[in-house]
């Protein structure tokens, strides 16, 4: 039996951002949604599957966090985030317990993430996969174009996926993605590319959409009010 398919699971949710494209005057891990705010609603989807969360913050937002978590069914430790998102990864990577051996990493602003969408993640790594990411197929017709805006090329979408979180990890691979910080990527799966891991895939689910901008605050509103139903 590998030391994943035996060890404890941690959630590290990156929430330090700002959120500017989203247009208010909070942080965006802290707008509300349904009466909690993303970062709670965040955590008490990874409390399902994991048995600590880690969550970076502003560093004026350290006691409003505790918080809102208090009511999270996890060890939960609390950070102050860095500049950037692989930063804040970087540094509540540090506070995970050394007896975790799987690792997600969620963000906040993807609330409404689907309990079996994380059960499939943790799953696979308990399977032996290094790196686990859910992704969802493209329906659009998509175009490569230059910058003069003049489209050059239709790409074949049967080879794309869009991207969700949570993304999955051998703790000992993302603590290996993390410890050189001139490599950068936009997630950690992208980490794992410059390494030469294999990354695999689970089915996303539409429901967990990141939320960005005020529409995509109302098409998070649209789910809640139709699982009321």
């Amino acid at each position: 039996m590998s030391k994943a398919a035996a060890g404890r699971v941690a959630a590290i949710i990156p929430a330090a951002g700002l959120g500017v494209r989203l247009g208010a005057d909070i942080p965006k891990a802290f707008l509300e949604l349904g009466g909690l705010t993303l970062l709670a609603r965040s955590a008490h989807a990874m409390s399902a599957v994991a048995d600590v969360i880690v969550v970076s913050v502003p560093q004026d937002a350290l006691e409003q966090a505790s918080l809102q978590l208090a009511e999270v069914d996890a060890e939960i430790h609390i950070v102050t985030g860095g500049v950037h998102r692989q930063e804040s990864v970087a540094i509540a990577l540090r506070k995970v317990p050394q007896d975790v051996t799987i690792v997600l990493v969620h963000d906040a602003a993807r609330p409404l993430v689907p309990i079996k969408v994380a059960q499939d993640v943790v799953a696979a790594i308990r399977d032996g996969a290094k790196a686990v990411i859910p992704v969802l197929p493209l329906v659009d017709t998509i175009k490569r174009v230059n910058s003069q805006g003049i489209a050059i090329e239709t790409v074949d979408r049967n080879q794309l996926r869009r991207v969700q979180t949570p993304q999955g990890f051998d703790r000992a691979t993302l603590d290996l993605a993390h410890e050189d910080p001139a490599v950068v990527a936009t997630d950690d799966a992208g980490l794992m590319d410059a390494l030469g891991i294999v990354v695999t895939t689970v089915a996303g689910d539409e429901r967990a959409l990141k939320i960005t901008t005020m529409d995509d605050v109302r098409h998070a509103i649209s789910f809640l009010e139709d699982s009321h139903e």
